[in-house]
């Protein structure tokens, strides 16, 4: 086989590799918002992709593996779904509320979220990465969009923008053990919206 045979064949391989495991967690995403995440199996997750059980352990090794994978699919659905086309503070707001609303309505992901991140926090577990990179990326989002309000003189004197915006992703998070174990009893988007406006010197329109 020549050279460049090797390297269409070994490409042909990453693709339909790449394709698989797309396959997988879709299924995956599929299967824990119908059965949630106690009554989803790995088994049933393959069944649904079309591949035996020992197949889908080659693509993931762990059921964190799979999960972690599930997350950052959501991440990427849900940014392309609700984060704002130009970024303003007050559209990352609205996009954080709206986030919390759509999370609202979807508690399968919600628990499986708080579980895994609950987990996640020993450096050799398989979700561990994709958590410190979304709380990063989160509190820096946040931080942007508080800094701009600050430069507009529109947050209250004494008000630190990386201490506020680790504390709303504190928030953010807590809200949703909270609404998992009395989803009647708190609201999250409004709790998030009433610490948004305990920040900035007057209320927003």
């Amino acid at each position: 086989m020549s050279d460049e045979a090797k390297v269409s064949a070994s490409s042909d391989g990453y693709a339909k590799g790449r394709a698989r495991r797309e396959q997988i967690v879709t299924a995956a995403v599929e299967v824990y918002a119908d059965k949630g995440f106690h009554g989803a199996s790995l088994r049933e997750i393959a069944k649904r992709a079309g591949i035996s059980h020992v197949g889908l352990h080659y693509y993931f090794p762990s059921r964190e593996a799979l999960l972690a994978a599930v997350l950052e699919r959501r991440d990427e659905e849900d940014s392309a779904r609700l984060a704002p086309k130009v970024f303003t503070p007050g559209a990352v707001v609205r996009h954080l509320l709206d986030l919390a609303d759509h999370n609202a309505r979807h508690p399968g992901m919600v628990e499986l979220y708080v579980r895994l991140a609950a987990e996640a926090i020993a450096e050799d577990h398989p979700a561990h990465r994709y958590f410190k990179e979304h709380y990063r990326s989160t509190r820096e989002y946040v931080c942007r969009a508080l800094r701009e309000l600050a430069e507009q003189g529109a947050l209250r004197d004494g008000v630190d923008p990386r201490v506020a915006a680790a504390g709303f992703g504190a928030l953010m998070d807590g809200l949703q053990v909270q609404w998992l174990t009395s989803p009647d009893s708190v609201d999250m988007a409004g709790v998030l919206g009433s610490y948004v406006e305990q920040l900035l010197k007057e209320p927003s329109a």
